[in-house]
């Protein structure tokens, strides 16, 4: 009996040593599991295997990293910011404005009552700044056919605009606004200057208010392109119009817009972009230093100053061969040149001696092909008040003239 107290009580205190030993082991290897995973977790989070939490009320060492990972973001975002790109748009992007076009409807059928609606949206760059008054270039086709013109400025102000002139050849237009709330006026660049690929922004209204002060970026895709326009819509090209080519997204609402470089500075209106469903990033945009002249004489006059012949022109191409021969009785190897339909009276080309059914084939020397080349050498080289040579066939025989041009009205 004793024995079996005995042999229990050592039994008991066996027991009881060996429960003793798993629950230090079992403590001791929980503590090194725990180490073992604070260790791991940093590991694990910066391999995306561990969501990163921050507990800040118990962990002052994590704060303090966390603190200091905010201070880096802080600091990169900080470089992104202040780029190329945000100065030269912070520079010229309040000057860029967006221009409503508002035109008188009949709400009744016999005119009895007139309603006015914005027909169309469009962009403008306020160039000038003098005596009260603002100067705003945009295109021609935004402003056309508008009994009414609006200026919204960068904070949604809109102020009535006047319109000082426009000029259909180079889809150019000049509007006036009162001063007081302009603060910002853009710079003029070189175009002459650009390069191929060199980075350039489009600043602008695509689709009206909605995306108003919009700001794309590219790259100059092409110099000196030359884009058929139809000035009549008559479906014959009537001038080729000398533009500049980005990739910068320009929209419907884009034109009459800046394209600027990277200082910030204008170097470009834009004007249109070749809207295919086989093509994109071909936006157009007149060079600066095409559309200074032009700017300069609708500010000032209303007009642009154009040397004048006094001429109705047809491309001799355009004709029938039948009536190159019968009419205009050309020699066989003349087959190019520009046909005189009419001449006014009291013109230059009236005082100089032309006549209708008159083929002029050269000027000051120069070969003329079409009429085209016939108003790209009148209208860009040649001023108002300058003599201008001309070669033309007159019932097949060659002849020469020497006319004065003036400035009474655009061919």
């Amino acid at each position: 009996m004793g024995y079996y107290d005995d042999h229990s009580q050592a039994r008991y205190k066996e027991q009881k040593g060996k429960k003793g030993g798993v629950f230090f082991a079992s403590l001791a290897g929980a503590i090194i599991g725990a180490v073992i995973v604070v260790l791991a977790i940093p590991t694990l989070s910066d391999q995306g295997l561990l969501p990163y939490q921050i507990t800040t009320n118990q962990n002052n060492s994590t704060e303090s990293t966390n603190q200091t990972q905010q201070s880096a973001i802080q600091r990169q975002i900080s470089y992104d910011v202040n780029s190329d790109t945000t100065k030269a748009v912070d520079k010229t992007g309040a000057a860029v404005v967006g221009i409503n076009n508002i035109q008188s409807s009949s709400f009744w059928s016999d005119n009895t009552e007139q309603t006015e609606q914005e027909a169309g949206t469009g962009s403008g760059v306020i160039y000038k700044k003098e005596g009260g008054k603002a100067y705003v270039v945009s295109n021609h086709h935004v402003v056309e056919g508008a009994t009414k013109l609006e200026v919204s400025l960068e904070d949604g102000t809109k102020i009535p605009a006047k319109l000082l002139g426009s000029d259909v050849w180079t889809d150019l237009a000049v509007l006036e606004i009162d001063a007081s709330k302009i603060k910002k006026v853009a710079e003029f660049g070189n175009s002459d200057s650009l390069k191929m690929g060199e980075p350039v922004i489009a600043v602008g209204n695509p689709l009206g208010a909605t995306f108003s002060g919009s700001v794309t970026q590219g790259i100059i895709s092409g110099l000196k392109r030359t884009i058929p326009v139809d000035i009549n819509q008559d479906g014959v090209v009537d001038w080729q119009s000398e533009v500049l080519q980005t990739d910068a997204a320009i929209n419907p609402g884009n034109s009459g817009g800046a394209l600027i470089n990277m200082a910030g500075q204008v170097i470009g209106i834009n004007s249109m972009k070749i809207a295919q469903e086989a093509v994109e990033g071909i936006g157009l945009s007149i060079p600066i230093n095409s559309a200074k002249p032009i700017i300069e004489d609708l500010e000032k006059f209303g007009t642009v100053k154009r040397p004048y012949m006094g001429v109705d022109l047809k491309s001799v191409a355009e004709i029938p061969a039948y009536y190159q021969e019968e009419a205009l009785k050309l020699p066989q190897d003349v087959n190019y040149g520009v046909a005189l339909r009419q001449v006014v009276p009291n013109s230059p080309a009236s005082q100089a001696g032309l006549k209708e059914l008159d083929v002029i084939v050269e000027m000051d020397g120069q070969k003329i092909n079409d009429v085209i080349d016939l108003r790209k050498h009148l209208y860009q080289k040649k001023k108002v008040g300058d003599k201008l040579k001309v070669k033309y066939y007159r019932e097949g025989k060659p002849m020469e003239a020497t006319l004065t041009l003036t400035a009474e009205k655009l061919e």
